[in-house]
């Protein structure tokens, strides 16, 4: 007698086996104020009610993780569309939540600075941006998971342009620099700076100037392309 692929379907027991929750977390950056800082809500429910967490939630059955991610931060802070999300890391150590074993998919945004103030929602008593030098004491494993979100995208900005997900359509090169500084946490060096970027097919020089106070007018630029780019 041949078993059939809707046989063994039908004889299945899902429940047979225990299930981890899985949940996603998310990590947004932004370059607000000339300094680097992530988004986060305060919880309003247990567990850790009152502590500052990154936004994130339990991922639905019909829904895959990317959506669950958008919508988690949309729902929890009020911020949508994120130009830049990409997967981090996956965080599974048997007791990271009281609540029950869960197995949390982490991810990092960017976006350019903020023109509007975080919206709490959901089981979020309060969203905030908050510098990443000045940070309050987080709930679950969160300082960990956005120590290795700080530490990836210190690393990717030194092989790709991620760096244009941090910045609005038309910029200048010294807010550009400003971009890489508040992310590497130090200063780097003008002139070398500007001759290494202007020498990639990154960006493209605008016929347009930025005026401001007492400064020359500054020539502004923009990506060529919005998305990741290898560099050389």
């Amino acid at each position: 007698m041949t078993v059939t692929a809707n046989d063994s379907l039908a004889t299945y027991d899902p429940a047979a086996f225990e299930r981890p929750s899985v949940t996603v977390d998310v990590v947004a950056f932004t370059a607000k104020s000339r300094r680097l800082h992530v988004l986060l809500i305060r919880r309003g429910v247990w567990p850790f009610e009152g502590q500052w967490a990154l936004p994130g939630g339990f991922v639905q059955m019909d829904e895959d993780l990317d959506t669950a991610a958008h919508r988690e931060l949309n729902e929890e802070t009020g911020v949508a569309g994120a130009e830049f999300l990409e997967q981090l890391y996956t965080f599974g150590k048997v007791d990271r939540d009281p609540r029950t074993r869960v197995i949390s998919v982490a991810y990092y945004a960017l976006l350019p600075e903020p023109s509007l103030a975080p919206r709490a929602g959901t089981d979020a008593s309060e969203a905030q941006w908050w510098p990443v030098d000045e940070l309050p004491p987080l709930a679950f494993d969160h300082a960990h998971v956005l120590e290795i979100a700080l530490d990836r995208l210190r690393a990717k900005l030194g092989y790709t342009s991620v760096a244009y997900a941090l910045l609005p359509a038309e910029f200048t090169l010294t807010e550009l620099q400003n971009v890489y500084e508040l992310i590497l946490g130090r200063e780097l060096d003008k002139r070398n700076f500007r001759k290494k970027m202007l020498s990639t097919e990154l960006l493209e020089g605008l016929e347009k100037q930025r005026r401001g106070g007492a400064h020359r007018p500054a020539q502004l630029f923009s990506f060529t392309k919005r998305e990741p780019v290898f560099l050389d």
